[in-house]
């Protein structure tokens, strides 16, 4: 397929300011990844700046290789390292330094592992939890192969929130996905959650890649019937020419419609859809702090959020 001119809504500002210099330096000095960076999120620029309060950062853990090839993924593949045991601590450093009251954790993928490192993950919660029990976390996991066990531990860590991205409608999960991803496995990872915890589910679509509106329902369908608490809706961007081509640039007023089917007719507490939303989105992490820290109604924080994200 041709390359795709980006529509007006898509344009970005660039990084800048002091508190994205801060954060960024903060990072550095202790050899820490983001997806922010890795994944050349759309967000680095707002979220790192903090133009309205302390700024934000999404932590990669394990590295910055991945064991899996996604095809919508700009996050490189293989020569996996080893894991570095003073990365938790790190990072519950650094959220301390850069002053984070939320942080959102996630990873590569380590199939390489004997746990696929959720342990790794589950430490690095604690590590953050016992210096400052007052910071709110969320984690975006790996699906840890399906393996109960292994979400079980990141479960028993308690973090706020845990997220497991089913990423788009089960059609088009190969070639969007490594093929050891699949509908069912991240369902059941999901399901589990639900099932063994009170913690809050999460996940997140991408639009654009060649789905049907039929299809975006029965997902949504899915993940209700999987108690899923929060999804988010976001536009496929190709990273380079070497990814999967962008198959159509999804209007701003289709994200608010499938916004309000989300909440309105599945039922979810809360939906982030726009096309510059991620899966860790400053308005969906101000929702769940509304939830938890303040006691709000889910009125009342949704409310807010849609303030603080400007709609």
């Amino acid at each position: 397929m041709a390359y795709r001119r980006k529509p007006d809504w898509l344009k970005m500002r660039p990084p800048s300011g002091r508190r994205f210099t801060e954060i960024k330096q903060t990072l550095r000095d202790r050899d820490l990844h983001t997806v922010c960076e890795e994944a050349n999120c759309p967000n680095l620029g707002d979220c790192w700046s903090g133009r309205d309060g302390p700024g934000t950062a999404t932590f990669m853990l394990m590295g910055d290789r991945c064991s899996r090839g996604c095809n919508f993924c700009d996050v490189q593949t293989g020569g996996m390292e080893s894991l570095d045991p003073e990365e938790p601590a790190n990072v519950a450093e650094a959220v301390a330094e850069i002053g984070l009251d939320y942080v959102v954790l996630t990873s590569v993928d380590r199939d390489d592992l004997p746990d696929q490192g959720a342990s790794h993950f589950a430490q690095t919660i604690r590590e953050i939890k016992q210096r400052d029990p007052e910071v709110l976390v969320e984690v975006l996991i790996p699906d840890f192969q399906g393996e109960p066990e292994q979400v079980r531990k990141i479960i028993d860590a308690e973090p706020d929130v845990i997220a497991h991205n089913i990423e788009t409608v089960e059609r088009l999960q190969w070639p969007v996905r490594d093929r050891r991803a699949n509908y069912e496995q991240s369902l059941s990872v999901l399901e589990q959650v639900e099932r063994e915890s009170d913690i809050y589910t999460k996940t997140s679509l991408m639009l654009g890649l060649g789905e049907y509106h039929h299809e975006i329902y029965q997902t949504l369908s899915d993940l209700r019937e999987a108690d899923v608490d929060i999804v988010t809706f976001g536009q496929y961007l190709q990273p380079s020419r070497s990814h999967l081509d962008v198959f159509d640039y999804v209007h701003p007023d289709a994200f608010e419609t499938w916004r309000r089917v989300a909440e309105d007719e599945f039922d979810f507490l809360y939906c982030a859809s726009g096309p510059m939303v991620r899966s860790s989105y400053k308005a969906g992490e101000l929702f769940v702090d509304a939830l938890l820290r303040d006691g709000k109604s889910v009125e009342q924080a949704r409310a807010e959020a849609r303030a603080a994200a400007g709609n």
